[in-house]
């Protein structure tokens, strides 16, 4: 996938009007096949799959010369099925690389937000293209660029319920009026229930920890940065898996809230190039948001990651810690600060039970 061109979504919009809105780019209206439920919408999808690739070589020039190779993918529902997380390798001619794709379903707009994190660099993720199904299809699409020059990125889902489910990407020069093919996936599946796909003799093993199943106990702080000392208490349970050959991980989690369960999908990718772990948090309750990630690594059993965040519209830093680590147990701590460092308050702790 092509970088991100810097348009914002007003832009994209109104760039969409121009070109005949939704329709343009062949986007279903909110329209769902009678009986299915957004959380049942990627069941057809779980499990593991050998997929079938065809590329264009160069695109948007009007080449006609593709090139085929092999890959496969494994595929988990998370947040009570209105998110998925999706492992990928593809088998490039020129070398065999991973990719990550996570999926969030936004009741509100009755769209699924799709976001891509290429493993060749893991410290992006690529913003997402937004769209939603209509029978036995799914369109997907958002602005990106290609040589500098803006276009329109969209992805479709044919025959999902075929013994060859077909997936394909298409770039838009001009806003929507016309379509070049240049990718296709065509899948088979190969196991019902989704496992690991082959993992990398060379990759880092400092999460290697955190894959299975958890029972969490949670303790929160009420306020945040307001010299509370009332806490809640609640429990909750995690599934994590590894991803991007083990350069990464992605958690399913379930949080017990006092004032009502909610989920969330933690996703962790390891940069070769800074020796750092990046991580990323994908809210339930806010599914088209996604903040900037926290950033750092593991030292004496202790793994320690930073980054920006906001608090009641003001600029913080988050921290969290994962101490504690055995075999069967860990203890992971949230802290956050006003003062660019110098001070912090932890405001929730969590312990692990493996199950």
């Amino acid at each position: 996938m092509t970088p991100i061109v810097p348009m914002t979504r007003r832009d994209f919009v109104a760039a969409l009007a121009l070109a005949g809105g939704a329709a343009a780019l062949g986007v279903p209206r909110a329209v769902r096949a009678a009986g299915t439920a957004p959380e049942h919408e990627w069941d057809w999808l779980i499990g593991n799959w050998d997929v079938r690739h065809r590329r264009l070589k160069e695109r948007l020039t009007g080449s006609g010369d593709w090139e085929d190779f092999g890959g496969k993918s494994a595929l988990w529902l998370a947040m009570g099925g209105l998110g998925t997380i999706d492992d990928n390798l593809v088998e490039l001619p020129a070398g065999v690389y991973r990719g990550l794709t996570i999926r969030t379903y936004d009741k509100a707009s009755r769209a699924w937000s799709i976001w891509w994190l290429d493993g060749r660099n893991p410290a992006r993720l690529d913003a997402p293209v937004t769209g939603r199904f209509d029978g036995d299809a799914g369109v997907f699409s958002g602005p990106d660029t290609l040589r500098g020059k803006p276009i329109v990125m969209r992805f479709r889902w044919l025959d999902i319920h075929s013994r060859e489910p077909h997936w394909e990407q298409a770039f838009s020069p001009d806003g929507g009026k016309s379509w070049e093919v240049n990718w296709e996936n065509f899948f088979t599946r190969t196991a019902e229930k989704a496992t690991p796909v082959a993992l990398l003799a060379d990759r880092p093993h400092d999460f290697d920890f955190l894959v299975g199943r958890w029972k969490v106990r949670h303790r929160r702080l009420r306020k945040r940065l307001a010299g509370s000392g009332d806490w809640d208490s609640f429990d909750g349970t995690l599934v994590n898996w590894p991803v991007l050959g083990g350069h990464g991980n992605v958690g399913d989690n379930v949080m017990d809230f006092p004032a009502g369960a909610f989920r969330g999908i933690g996703l962790r990718a390891f940069d070769a190039a800074s020796g750092d772990w990046l991580s990323w948090w994908f809210d339930g309750r806010a599914p088209t948001t996604l903040g900037p990630p926290l950033r750092g690594r593991f030292a004496d059993g202790v793994g320690e990651f930073v980054g920006d965040d906001t608090h009641d519209g003001k600029p913080v830093r988050t921290r969290v810690r994962w101490s504690q680590i055995t075999p069967t147990s860990a203890r992971w701590e949230q802290a956050s600060s006003a003062d660019g460092g110098v001070t912090w308050e932890v405001n929730w702790v969590s312990e692990f039970t493996r199950t």
